[in-house]
Order: structure tokens, then C-alpha cells, then sequence
């Protein structure tokens, strides 16, 4: 064997094993990735407790789940609407403890204990509440997406100047705010109504406000 055979040997192996050296090297971050992947596609879930109308609740969700995702995915109480998802619109609007919420805005695992009402929790074809009512009365609403998440955040704003809780056009913050035309519209402010109903919502609030006094 002539020098020229050994140096086609020697090159012929040198290719084999730089071959293989590089798949080595290239495999373990190859299979690392598809391990992270099929970690990150498996979601992690949470088990959540809450009432939900007068009912107690307790879901395996996802945790990443949204507490308007979870009442319309998972508790089918549909009436809930989901609009721009962004919490602009205030269409998902729920009350939570008491207080008004975009639910599109937040983890359904947050809510571990809370008391929820949705507007299924309102009232009933058969009794409805006032604010329901009124609403009817005053055709504050036209194609009606909006008007669950404006029902309860009507509801749930009265409670709030009934609490004290100023608004941007409170002339004090110390003073009891008043139950007028210019708190409700402030106060509904971040709830949309693309049909433009917003006279006949206040008109319904102020009805409501008149009886409730």
C-alpha cells in the first residue's frame, strides 16, 4: 500500500468520524427541544373552589384559563359574553365579592373563596331583577350582546356610590357621591354599547335608583 492509498484512508475516515462527532453533538439539543415542547403543550392545572350563583363550584382548570372562559367553557352559564377579550368593552362583566370585574382580565384560579354573579344569578324569566326590568322598559339594549355585562355593571355601580367610592366627576372625595345622570354615565363609562342604547341605560338606572331610594 502506496502513500496515496493511506492518505485516501486516513481522509476517508476523517470524514466518517467528523460525521458522526457533529450528529452527536447536534442530537441532545435536537431531543431537549422536542422534551420542552411536548412539556410546554401539556398544560398545568389547578384545582379552583368558588361560588357561582349561590352555588359552590369546584373545577380542575388550566391555569391559564380565564374566570370568563371557565364560566362559559366549563360551567356552560353562557350569558356571559366574551367580546374584545382585552377588557375594553366590559361585555364579560361579572360581579365578584361584590364588586364589578372584567372577567376576560382574570385567572379563574384567582378567585379561590370568591362569591360570583353572573347574570343568570340575577334574576329569572319568572322574577326578574328591577334592573332587568328596567332595562326592558326603557329598550336599553338592541342587539343585547352587551347587556348582561351592562346589567351587572349597572347593578354593581349603584353599590358603589352606595359605598362611598367617589368617581372622576365626584365634586369631593369625601362626600357621599350622588345618585345623578353624570355618575352613571362616568361610572358605566367602560361599558360599550356599539348600538349606542346609552340614554335608555341611564334611563333604566334612574328608574332604578328612584324605586330603590
Amino acid at each position: 500500500m502506496d502513500d496515496r492509498d493511506l492518505m485516501s484512508i486516513s481522509r476517508r475516515k476523517f470524514l466518517i468520524v467528523g460525521a458522526v462527532t457533529a450528529a452527536a453533538v447536534a442530537l441532545p439539543p435536537f431531543i431537549s427541544a422536542r422534551a420542552s415542547a411536548a412539556n410546554a403543550a401539556r398544560p398545568i392545572k389547578e384545582k379552583v373552589s368558588f361560588e357561582v350563583n349561590g352555588k359552590q363550584q369546584s373545577l380542575d382548570v388550566d391555569t391559564r384559563t380565564t374566570l370568563l372562559d371557565a364560566l362559559r367553557e366549563n360551567l356552560q352559564l353562557t350569558g356571559t359574553k366574551k367580546g374584545c377579550d382585552h377588557g375594553q368593552c366590559g361585555a364579560c362583566t361579572v360581579i365578584v365579592d361584590g364588586r364589578r370585574l372584567n372577567s376576560c382580565l382574570s385567572l379563574a384560579v384567582m378567585h379561590e373563596g370568591s362569591k360570583v354573579t353572573t347574570i343568570e344569578g340575577l334574576g329569572s324569566p319568572d322574577q326578574l331583577h328591577p334592573m332587568q326590568a328596567a332595562f326592558i322598559k326603557h329598550d336599553g339594549y338592541q342587539c343585547g350582546y352587551c347587556t348582561p355585562g351592562q346589567i351587572c355593571s349597572a347593578v354593581a355601580m349603584l353599590g358603589e356610590i352606595r359605598d362611598g367610592i367617589p368617581s372622576h366627576v365626584s365634586p369631593t372625595l369625601t362626600d357621599q357621591p350622588q345618585l345623578i345622570a353624570s355618575e352613571f354615565q362616568e361610572r358605566m363609562s367602560g361599558n360599550i354599547c356599539r348600538c349606542g342604547a346609552y340614554s335608555n341605560i341611564i334611563d333604566a338606572i334612574s328608574e332604578v335608583t328612584e324605586v330603590s331610594v
